[in-house]
């Protein structure tokens, strides 16, 4: 096996990857491409130029969705994806909410504001911050916590990429300074919580504050 991911520790989707290698203890090379003036090489592997992509030996693949069901389906062991259809299903489903329905707000709106646009010098827009947390992200986080109900993970009370992409956006929000509002969402909040407490995450997340240090001079 000789697996690399191509990408940048900071975005959700090249997060998703890792933190799914991680809890299955594979190992991979992680190389840094970023989500812009990628050099024309990547678009071998990646023809939208979109990041993540993957390199498991001659084969190249595109989208985090896509490689985590490929190495859940060829590698095997895994558990992140269910144990039968239904619960299959439900979570690609929560999967893609949470990349196409979270991701333009978590992390295209706060965090780009709130974290990549001071390091180019512009200044974060409150505006959309603030309608983004008042307007939009509600119907969403009602929805999860109502899907979420009683159990301890979206999908058959087992940790499943459902609960990790869900997080991984939520962390891109916390990245910019905005949490779950513990009090309109306690589920919710505890879900992220324990997720972002797991050893596996634990590790991706120690590297990406030292990142973040790096980018605002903090250290």
């Amino acid at each position: 096996m000789s697996l690399t991911v191509f990408g940048a520790p900071l975005s959700p989707f090249v997060r998703k990857v890792r933190l799914y290698l991680g809890q299955r203890e594979m190992d991979y090379q992680l190389e840094v491409v970023m989500p812009f003036g990628q050099p024309e090489w990547y678009y071998d592997l990646s023809p939208l130029g979109r990041i993540p992509a993957l390199k498991d030996g001659d084969l190249a693949l595109a989208d985090s969705s896509v490689i985590c069901q490929y190495l859940e389906e060829h590698y095997p062991g895994g558990t992140l994806y269910g144990n039968n259809a239904a619960d299959s299903a439900k979570i690609r489903w929560l999967e893609k909410y949470a990349d196409y329905e979270l991701a333009p707000l978590t992390t295209f709106v706060v965090f780009r504001n709130r974290v990549l646009k001071p390091m180019t010098g512009g200044k974060p827009n409150e505006e959309a911050i603030r309608d983004t947390l008042d307007n939009l992200l509600p119907k969403h986080f009602d929805y999860l916590e109502s899907t979420l109900g009683e159990q301890a993970y979206f999908v058959g009370n087992a940790l499943s990429m459902a609960d990790i992409a869900f997080t991984c956006q939520i962390i891109n929000m916390g990245h910019g300074g905005e949490q779950i509002e513990q009090s309109r969402w306690p589920k919710l909040h505890a879900l992220a919580e324990r997720i972002k407490a797991l050893p596996f995450v634990q590790s991706i997340l120690q590297g990406e504050t030292k990142i973040l240090e790096k980018m605002r001079g903090t250290r």
